[in-house]
């Protein structure tokens, strides 16, 4: 829960603090009670997952987490992993990706925008070629990997050709599920002081990326 981080659009730092991780041992226990109860799919989530561990003795990685709850529960079917920062996925991970077949091939990344500029000015750590890198290495390693993110319409200043690189983005990475947020400012973040997009605009740029992600998902599923 909390994050570290301080993405110019985002409250929540302010409303739940800074990350805290579940102690290892703590989720798999947590992990043999579900799969003991019959559950055959266990999603790992958090506001910012990819920063597990650094407020933890040893600070293990998510990846190291991961592998552990392999080894500790052998007969877990299925981990699935929640939202994903492209450029804080560790090399255990990588590893997990490339030889855990019980790791589904899904991952959905907090993506945001597909233009640089944009990018820097939602104060993000990653940049559009980080995204495209991160999605090739991916279905190198897994070549049925796919991919979801999340992207926001309309954040201030974007003009119509920032906005055309986040089109471009979800058809150069292939992304095929895509969250899609109209901007809306948050009381007291600095993106709320910045110069707002005309609301009809941002609500046509989302519908441009709903529909997109439509004609994505249409083509994942039948070709």
């Amino acid at each position: 829960n909390g994050c570290d981080h301080r993405c110019t659009f985002c409250i929540i730092p302010y409303g739940r603090g800074n990350s805290r991780s579940v102690p290892m041992d703590d989720i798999v226990a947590q992990v043999k009670k579900l799969v003991e109860q019959g559950y055959n799919e266990i999603v790992l989530s958090g506001v910012d997952v990819t920063s597990y561990g650094k407020d933890l003795m040893g600070e293990p990685t998510l990846g190291y987490m991961m592998k552990h709850i392999f080894a500790q529960v052998p007969e877990l079917p299925r981990l699935r992993l929640s939202s994903l920062d492209p450029v804080e996925i560790d090399e255990d991970l990588w590893d997990l990706i490339a030889t855990e077949k019980r790791l589904m091939p899904h991952l959905h990344l907090s993506v945001q925008a597909g233009d640089d500029m944009i990018l820097k000015r939602m104060k993000r750590r990653h940049l559009r070629q980080d995204v495209i890198d991160v999605c090739r290495r991916a279905r190198e390693l897994r070549p049925d990997m796919v991919f979801g993110a999340d992207i926001i319409a309309g954040f201030p200043t974007e003009t119509d050709e920032m906005f055309a690189n986040s089109l471009k983005l979800v058809e150069e990475c292939d992304l095929t599920f895509l969250h899609v947020f109209p901007y809306s400012p948050r009381v007291g973040t600095p993106a709320a002081k910045m110069p707002q997009v005309d609301g009809a605009v941002r609500k046509d740029r989302a519908a441009q990326l709903r529909s997109l992600g439509e004609l994505q998902l249409s083509r994942f599923l039948y070709g």
